[in-house]
Formats: C-alpha cells, sequence, structure tokens
C-alpha cells in the first residue's frame, strides 16, 4: 500500500465540463471530512468523493447518477493500491450530458490522472512502544535502536534513575525490537505498547 506525499490537483475538460481532482493524504476519518469541507466547491454542479483509511472507506455521487461517480473514484485509488487518501472530483456542467458510462470513465480517469501525477511513498504501519529503562542500559539500547530500519524516535524524557523512550516501529518488528530490549537489559527494562 501507498500513500500520498502532499496534496495533489488535477483539470481537465471533457465535453465542456471542468473536471477538477483534488488529492489529500489523510490520517482519520475526521481529517477527511474536514478536508472535504476545505476543498468542496458550493458553486460547482457536484463535489463527488471517496476516501479510504484502512479498511474504513466512503464515498459520494453528490446529486449524479448512482455508482457514477464515487465509486469510480474509490476504485481509481484501490487500483493505485493508496491508503490513507481522500480524492475530491469537482463537475463544473458544460450543458453536455456524459450519460452513465460517460460519467464513469470521467470521474475515474479524472482521479486516476491526478493520482498517477501524485508523489507517493510506501506505507508501512508503525506501532508505538514505551520503554522505561536505567542509565546503565540507556547507551546500549539507544544504539541498537538506531540500527531499526523504520524506526522512528519519538520522545525521550529523563528521570533520576533513568529515561523513557518512546518510539514508533514497523508493526512486524514490534516484538523483534521488545526481545532485543529485555535481552540487551536482562529484563530489566519494562516495555509497554
Amino acid at each position: 500500500m501507498y500513500t500520498l506525499d502532499r496534496v495533489e490537483r488535477f483539470e481537465q475538460e471533457i465535453r465542456k465540463s471542468r473536471f477538477l481532482a483534488i488529492a489529500c493524504p489523510v490520517e482519520s476519518e475526521a481529517e477527511a471530512k474536514q478536508y472535504l469541507v476545505e476543498v468542496s466547491d458550493l458553486s460547482a454542479s457536484h463535489n463527488c468523493w471517496a476516501y479510504r483509511i484502512g479498511q474504513t472507506y466512503r464515498f459520494s455521487d453528490d446529486g449524479e447518477p448512482s455508482g457514477t461517480a464515487g465509486k469510480p473514484i474509490l476504485q481509481a485509488m484501490d487500483g493505485q493500491a493508496l491508503d490513507r487518501t481522500l480524492v475530491v472530483v469537482t463537475r463544473w456542467f458544460g450543458g453536455i450530458l456524459l450519460g452513465s458510462g460517460g460519467l464513469i470513465r470521467a470521474y475515474g480517469g479524472t482521479a486516476a490522472l491526478c493520482l498517477r501525477a501524485a508523489a507517493k511513498t510506501e506505507y508501512v504501519e508503525r506501532v508505538t512502544l514505551g520503554v522505561s529503562l536505567g542509565f546503565s542500559d540507556l547507551a546500549l539500547v539507544k544504539a541498537r535502536l538506531g540500527s531499526f530500519a523504520g524506526l522512528v524516535m519519538d520522545d525521550e524524557t529523563y528521570h533520576d534513575t533513568g529515561a523513557r523512550l518512546a518510539f514508533r516501529v514497523p508493526a512486524e518488528r514490534a516484538e523483534e525490537v521488545g526481545r532485543m530490549i529485555v535481552d540487551l537489559t536482562s529484563g530489566r527494562a519494562e516495555i509497554d505498547a
């Protein structure tokens, strides 16, 4: 799966109707809904959209015939293996009816072209771990954590006997990291997820 690096825009005209796709990276449904409000143009004929965040997805045809806008946008995202993404395709009607097939091609195609042009990063699911350890173990554990690819250090807090580290690690490596810390500290470190 991939996610977008930044907001991407793509505009085209199809049989006198103007279509504008805006693709946004999102982390939650609340953020997707907030972006939807920000990028929708109330003066347009239709603001059709779709988003996917993990297993959660939603889409809307916004007044277009059922199944001709939101679902093709979602299929464009799925076809490019995108997650944590919102795509809004805004249409300004140009006076020529496109028919159901034409609408499906227009909305899905505009979304697909926008997403194809967007900068993407492979999405890696991470879990947050917290570790409390003494000063005697701190340097060795930090050095070994630095060797794990994809580990992101979020916080390091010191107290009178040691430190508390909070970091994110790829989900498939979380158990391995936990075992390594227990082994390095001979079980003295306290790990919480």
